[in-house]
């Protein structure tokens, strides 16, 4: 009986933590893509370019401050930094529901992100080497199901009021938090760790990834890729394929359904094979979907390709954490994390930029394009990478 409690503890913390990150992410959904623009162009009559910034300040946020972030984690118990995350989102919250004024609404948008911050470093903390992949997996799974939860329960609530929509964004928030102080975390955080500097434990990082070769270029390589194509989506969809709004929504479900359902079971396989071909076919999967996508002119069609990115997906994220991981030193775990975290966050703000700049050609395709052969290369350099680089089930890479 002992030994089975002390089994089962763990898994519950680890469900647990789960579960305050698919609150987190309900609330930065809820609130940045449905409450804030109604509430913003509605409600306080700003203009929309406003509210792109408030959201763009945010994700920008909380990608560069991780690295900040996880050097906290090495150094304080996870849970002061966790529940002060939780209360400088709450600061950020309250900021942006009650502010009329365009900076203070960016700067709180600014907090809400930092606040935000920890949660990821944390879960990716408390995964066990031996079933990494299965983990993540899961950690994905609630990641994707609480953004994605986020807008669309509240678009339905929407018509009840602007005053009831705040009301459930701060009941889903405070849930979160409640549920945060019961979960029992695993420091990363030790005595011999405290005497490293900063500087040594980037350098400890650095020398790590140097040994991975194409790990941190295909970092930055397939968050751009990525969001090269995030403006685009709806235009494209509407434009280009024929599809109504509705079918969008439709299209969007089944794909993220996918990925879901997949993720886990994925993570499972990965976990028990191993090997680079998790990465090779899932980024060549994706890049072959994203071209089909461009041929395409119906809702049957969207809705194969939807599902099939899904499937790729599923595949990439549990096999892509599990190599990362890899290469984090144990004696700087947050601080790792966080600043792999950074690096990865660049693509997402470099990625519309690019993607805005080609769109400008007139072109509507030529984003898509682009992106399928941004992941095709991402493919082809796994392909012909070293075997020794994808060893997943080693800690040290000596």
């Amino acid at each position: 009986m002992g030994i089975s409690n002390t089994v089962e503890e763990p898994r519950q913390s680890f469900t647990r933590l789960a579960v305050v990150l698919f609150f987190m992410e309900w609330v930065r959904g809820a609130f940045l893509v449905a409450y804030l623009p109604a509430y913003a162009l509605e409600g306080w009559g700003l203009s929309s370019s406003i509210v792109g910034i408030a959201v763009s300040v945010h994700y920008l946020t909380d990608s560069l401050i991780k690295g900040f972030t996880g050097y906290l984690l090495d150094r304080f118990s996870n849970r002061k930094v966790l529940h002060g995350g939780f209360t400088l989102s709450m600061i950020g919250l309250l900021l942006m529901a009650t502010t009329h004024n365009a900076w203070i609404l960016i700067a709180a948008s600014a907090c809400l992100g930092a606040g935000f911050s920890p949660i990821w470093i944390i879960c990716m903390s408390q995964i066990k080497e031996e079933n990494r992949a299965q983990q993540a997996g899961v950690l994905y799974a609630y990641w994707m199901a609480g953004l994605g939860l986020g807008p669309v329960t509240l678009n339905l609530v929407m018509g009840w009021g602007l005053s009831i929509s705040l009301l459930i964004i701060g009941l889903f928030f405070t849930a979160g938090w409640i549920l945060a102080a019961m979960v029992k975390l695993d420091d990363v955080a030790a005595a011999p760790r405290l005497e490293l500097t900063i500087n040594e434990q980037f350098a400890a990082l650095w020398d790590k990834v140097k040994k991975g070769g194409f790990l941190v270029p295909g970092m930055v390589l397939q968050t751009t890729a990525g969001g090269i194509l995030a403006p685009f989506l709806t235009s494209f969809a509407v434009k280009h394929v024929g599809l109504s709004h509705t079918q969008l929504s439709i299209v969007l479900l089944m794909g993220g359904a996918g990925v879901i359902l997949l993720l886990v079971p994925m993570g499972k396989w990965f976990d028990y094979a191993g090997g680079r071909w998790f990465l090779v076919l899932g980024f060549g999967i994706f890049a072959a979907a994203l071209f089909g996508l461009t041929s395409i002119s119906s809702f049957a069609g969207a809705m194969g390709f939807s599902v099939l990115l899904g499937c790729a997906y599923a595949a990439l994220l549990p096999s892509w954490n599990a190599l990362m991981a890899c290469y984090i030193p144990e004696d700087s775990v947050g601080t790792s994390w966080g600043l792999l975290f950074s690096i990865e966050g660049l693509g997402v703000v470099i990625g519309p930029l690019i993607g805005s700049w080609l769109a400008s050609a007139g072109n509507e395709l030529l984003p898509f394009q682009v992106s399928a052969c941004m992941f095709g290369l991402i493919s082809l350099v796994y392909l012909l990478s070293p075997s020794r680089l994808f060893a997943h089930k080693e800690r040290s890479m000596g």
